[in-house]
């Protein structure tokens, strides 16, 4: 589903309204079956990404795990013929005179929206697609699977360059896999990727076609003192992003966001605890395989602050700097709104410990509620939010 923005921006202070209201919908993909390899390809979409506009027309591309798709969404005007002379007294009147004979009229009955397939770029991937990312040259988009990443231009869809492959020679000696990639916003030959290892990888395609060996590498040593069975399992990264000037990249694993600054790989410049409440439960959330989930975050326009989901249908927001933290729950009333400093962080269920400290009570927390996927609005500061079934809108009042 596509939604408009209905708000009018003169009328409102010069700020675009969170009004938002359906404007279509289409069937992206269809259910296939892989005969060779006996797998079933779903038809649902793994990542959505907007290009640039082109003639009044906006354009997107849409993935499901082996094919992503070009789509030119556009209003079209439906038009009719009337006067036909094909009425029942002229069929019946053969007498019927040149004079009495109307002029057809083209008329314009209505207005739709409809989405038209412009390309299909497939067979590329071997492996399920987690990510694509439009350039910012606007001709060239990348998409990455568990073990590549591959460089496709707009106008070609029979060929894609391959500019990172991770594959070893023999698959057991498989060690991480790639989990989420990212165009810079501004130099088209910088990307980034992470890993399930935890790792960030900076490669620049001015130095070489093929990114394996990376220009930049970003990871943070575990401490041995937490050090877990869990501790690969969480540090897999989920996301990866940049923020709007290109200075600093975002990462989201299960119980952390961080912060890197693009000249210091050594260690984060901060480090958001998300979910530390959550590490004496690892087991019971390996169990229920809720450890696994892949959280989101995003970043504001004006890359001030950043977004990320969490459980109890909560979604956090902070600050840059990581000294402020509003949750709000993703709810159809009115949200309940909680503030606090990023040390404390937001208290869901709490209750006393025997120091007569507030402290969470997780057993309160249902995993079965949470907000995975998120998206800041590129200029307002508008959040788009997914919980369960539903999308929320919510705007700065």
């Amino acid at each position: 589903m596509i939604f408009e923005n209905n708000g009018d921006a003169s009328k409102n202070g010069g700020k675009v309204s969170s009004d938002y209201k359906f404007y279509t919908e289409f069937q992206s993909h269809e259910a296939e079956f892989d005969y060779l390899k006996s797998l079933e390809i779903e038809e649902k979409i793994n990542k959505i990404r907007w290009c640039k506009p082109m003639n009044n027309s906006q354009m997107l591309l849409s993935t499901n795990d082996k094919t992503i798709k070009l789509w030119k969404v556009h209003e079209k005007k439906v038009k009719s013929v009337a006067n036909l002379n094909l009425d029942d007294t002229q069929r019946s009147n053969p007498s019927t005179t040149v004079s009495s004979l109307k002029i057809p009229q083209v008329n314009t009955s209505e207005t739709i929206v409809t989405a038209t397939p412009r390309r299909v770029y497939s067979s590329a991937h071997a492996y399920h697609i987690n990510s694509i990312s439009m350039n910012s040259d606007g001709e060239t988009f990348l998409s990455a699977d568990d073990l590549r990443i591959n460089l496709w231009n707009m106008g070609i869809t029979d060929k894609a360059f391959n500019i990172v492959d991770i594959k070893p020679a023999n698959m057991e000696e498989l060690t991480e896999v790639v989990t989420a990639a990212d165009f810079h916003p501004i130099s088209c030959n910088i990307l980034v990727y992470s890993s399930s290892r935890g790792s960030i990888k900076l490669g620049d395609m001015r130095e070489s076609a093929l990114c394996d060996n990376h220009a930049k590498l970003f990871e943070e040593e575990e401490d041995p003192a937490q050090k877990s069975f869990f501790s690969e399992i969480i540090a897999s990264i989920s996301d990866v992003k940049f923020t709007s000037d290109g200075r600093y990249i975002v990462s989201r694993d299960y119980l952390t966001v961080k912060i890197w600054d693009m000249n210091m790989e050594a260690k984060p410049v901060k480090t958001i605890q998300i979910h530390e409440h959550l590490r004496s439960k690892l087991c019971d959330l390996y169990e229920n395989d809720c450890i696994f989930d892949k959280f989101e975050c995003t970043v504001s326009g004006d890359g001030n602050n950043l977004v990320t989901g969490s459980y109890n249908n909560f979604f956090h927001i902070y600050d840059r700097y990581g000294q402020s933290d509003i949750a709000i729950e993703a709810a159809k009333n009115v949200p309940k709104r909680r503030a606090s400093n990023a040390k404390g962080g937001f208290k869901m269920g709490r209750k006393k410990n025997a120091g007569g400290k507030d402290e969470i009570n997780v057993d309160q927390i249902d995993f079965g509620k949470k907000v995975l996927h998120l998206a800041w609005h590129p200029q307002q500061p508008i959040i788009a939010v997914a919980g369960l079934n539903n999308l929320y809108i919510y705007s700065q009042v």
